[in-house]
């Protein structure tokens, strides 16, 4: 019984295979080695800086350009389309996707429309933070510090990067060393 599940998972295995073409494992896009027996879109999403709706986004496009449908694995892309897609991604305003699914519309120095991807990402973040904290805006000074910046209450959470706040219980204030009594001063003459 068991070798015929085995039997008909190896028939299986080979009926998804498509005749003459060998699955790539891993494909390199955009700098990021992705997982070729994933969907196109879903692959996408594992590149910093690309969500799963922008990821869909670009896939759609890549499969109205290519006629190759979006759903399926990208280990089975010829290796010519792979650097169509990496295109794709990392210039979707040029191949019509919308301007509202990029993550740099308008940018401060430019006023131009990007979307960033990778290292590009963290180095535009870091550039942004930098000149927050440069202009001395709250939200520059308050990433500067390492405190929440978006309102958050810090009284009872947050309390990783900085001391405990409130008040100490008696229990601890003895393991301290101190009695929690008041000591007063003798002065002396």
């Amino acid at each position: 019984m068991p070798e015929e599940k085995q039997e008909k998972k190896a028939e299986t295995q080979k009926e998804q295979k498509p005749k003459g073409k060998e699955i790539r494992y891993i494909v390199r896009i955009a700098t990021k080695d992705l997982d070729g027996n994933m969907p196109i879109y879903r692959a996408l999403a594992k590149i910093k800086g690309i969500g799963i709706r922008m990821a869909k986004n670009i896939a759609i496009v890549f499969e109205k350009e290519d006629k190759i449908a979006f759903d399926s694995k990208l280990g089975l892309l010829p290796e010519e389309l792979d650097k169509k897609l990496e295109d794709i991604v990392l210039n979707p305003e040029k191949h019509g996707i919308p301007i509202w699914s990029l993550n740099k519309q308008k940018e401060t120095e430019t006023g131009e429309n990007k979307h960033l991807v990778m290292a590009d990402l963290d180095f535009g973040l870091r550039k942004d933070l930098q000149r927050l904290n440069l202009i001395k805006s709250y939200r520059g000074l308050r990433h500067s510090w390492g405190l929440t910046v978006r309102g958050q209450r810090t009284k009872s959470t947050h309390r990783g990067k900085g001391g405990v706040v409130g008040v100490m219980k008696k229990d601890a204030r003895i393991a301290m060393g101190d009695s929690g009594k008041k000591t007063e001063k003798k002065e002396s003459k």
